[in-house]
């Protein structure tokens, strides 16, 4: 009698939990479509490519060529066009400057679709945060990045560099072409251990820092699988899988090296003496600036938005550089004229001199010109997003309501021939301080644009800058035609082959 009442009882649990479930799934499912039906009304007024009737647009995205595609759109439809990707996100791609503007000059916060997946990493630093602690971030961290500040990192990049340009001098002498890509993101890497924490690598020597260089390796890798992997956008089901788990080992390793780093650090500056030797050391560190940054209420930033900004300041400035260095790289050994002209610029520039200085930076003209162009063709981020915060009406009348995503597409931008004449064309002069000049504020977006415009923007170009002359005065670059990059977005601009190029030694006295 007792186990027929239990088993009527499980039974009838069963059902009851089936139940919920049912309900839980149709009411989701419910929500969906209504979302489905908001976003398809409000984007009703732009037309676009033909959608999968389940993946949207999303198949194609993921395909080879997906960039190109959505520049052979851009030409089909002016200014901006839908985006789904799955039936149940949808985004209006834009690709225009005045459309941009409307966007990016008001500061909407970023679309959470696609950020949210950040936070298990870099949490809320200045990245993903809106409103008035976004406001906040932003105010103590310029500091940071001020001109006077950045000035001693120029001996930093160098030294850097001179560790990725050992290791190529001994692979150059194999006569092969190989993948630069790797050896670069290993060297900016190695930079911004220097420059955020007080100390990087020559040899990875330290084990703890050796540890973190891999996982925020890992964890940029695994960023990038996840975006383009829809059954890994639930968190419930991602957390379960290999793919997960990896993930959060690698993001406990990073959080537990910069909050180790931060308690020594804080507990260092208890000693008066070790506080005056880091005041007057040459340069402060990233971590510094944070420890010492106040507002006008002396408040400061707390431990976790600490951790937040310097995890934010570690994922933004790794692959971003990588990619910039890399393909202007690629640039130059397909336009070797442009490869010489700089490189004579800059051995001009350096003259007698062992080293560079902060004031041989903004000597290089032709320099920054090609680095430029380069962006131009090969943005290192070539998509970022935004959540309208309020309606916006653009400049041909057409008009969204508040919620809405964007998706501003750079890499279409840059390749706009109704912006860029003749935009497949590498053409450094087009930034040349005349024709600059004349050009629409929002037609060039390599940083983003407006008041969240990439905050670090001073000192990427300062490391390009320093990193690509010592390449071209110690290397001859060119291509290698039977490896040929294919362009892969991917959080930022990659090559799904990698980037190989052949490299000639210059010989001694030529990176003086």
């Amino acid at each position: 009698m007792v186990p027929s009442f239990l088993s009527l009882r499980l039974s009838c649990l069963g059902l009851w939990a089936s139940g919920l479930i049912l309900v839980l799934g149709f009411l989701k499912l419910i929500r969906l479509l209504l979302r489905r039906q908001r976003l398809a009304k409000a984007m009703g007024n732009f037309p676009g490519p033909p959608t999968h009737w389940l993946f949207g647009h999303a198949l194609e995205i993921q395909q080879t060529g997906s960039l190109d595609k959505v520049v052979s759109w851009a030409h089909q439809f002016p200014y901006a066009h839908p985006l789904w990707f799955g039936q149940f996100i949808g985004f209006l791609n834009i690709y225009e400057p005045d459309y941009a503007k409307a966007v990016y000059s008001r500061g909407d916060p970023k679309a959470p679709d696609v950020y949210d997946f950040f936070l298990q990493w870099i949490g809320r630093g200045l990245l993903v945060l809106e409103g008035p602690k976004w406001f906040q971030h932003r105010k103590l961290l310029t500091p940071g990045f001020h001109y006077d500040v950045l000035k001693p990192y120029v001996a930093l990049f160098a030294e850097s560099t001179r560790v990725m340009l050992d290791k190529w001098e001994e692979k150059a002498q194999e006569g092969k072409s190989f993948d630069i890509f790797c050896d670069v993101g290993h060297m900016a890497l190695n930079t911004l251990m220097k420059c955020t924490f007080g100390r990087g690598d020559t040899g990875l020597g330290h084990s703890r820092d050796s540890s973190y260089y891999l996982a925020v390796s890992d964890l940029t890798l695994l960023m990038q699988q996840r975006l383009v992997s829809f059954h890994y956008h639930n968190d419930f089901i991602y957390w379960l899988t290999p793919h997960g788990r990896r993930f959060l080992r690698a993001c406990q390793v990073a959080h537990d090296h910069t909050d180790q780093v931060i308690r020594e650090r804080k507990a260092a500056l208890q000693d008066e003496k070790v506080r005056k030797k880091i005041q007057n050391r040459r340069h402060l560190d990233f971590l510094d600036i944070l420890l010492g940054a106040r507002d006008e209420d002396d408040s400061k930033l707390s431990d976790a938005d600490l951790r937040a900004e310097v995890d934010t300041f570690m994922f933004g400035g790794h692959d971003t550089t990588t990619s910039g260095i890399s393909w202007f790289l690629y640039c130059m050994a397909l336009y070797p004229e442009h490869q010489h002209r700089c490189r004579e610029e800059v051995r001009e520039i350096l003259g007698d001199q062992d080293s560079f200085q902060w004031d041989d930076l903004g000597k290089m003209t032709y320099l920054t010109m090609c680095i430029k162009e380069s962006f131009r063709l090969y943005p290192p981020v070539p998509q970022v997003y935004r959540q309208l915060s309020k309606p916006v009406t653009f400049v041909d009348g057409r008009s969204l309501p508040a919620g809405s995503l964007i998706s501003m597409h750079i890499y279409a931008l840059h390749r706009n021939s109704a912006v860029w004449p003749d935009p497949e064309v590498f053409d450094p002069l087009r930034f040349s301080t005349e024709n600059a000049s004349k050009r629409h504020p929002f037609a060039f977006m390599p940083f983003s644009a407006g008041p969240r415009n990439c905050i670090g923007q001073q000192f990427a170009m300062s490391e390009m800058k320093v990193v690509t002359a010592m390449c071209l005065l110690h290397f001859e670059f060119s291509l290698d035609p039977s490896r040929l990059p294919i362009k892969m977005l991917q959080l930022v601009l990659r090559s799904k082959n990698g980037i190989h190029l052949h490299l000639k030694p210059l010989g001694p006295g030529s990176g003086k």
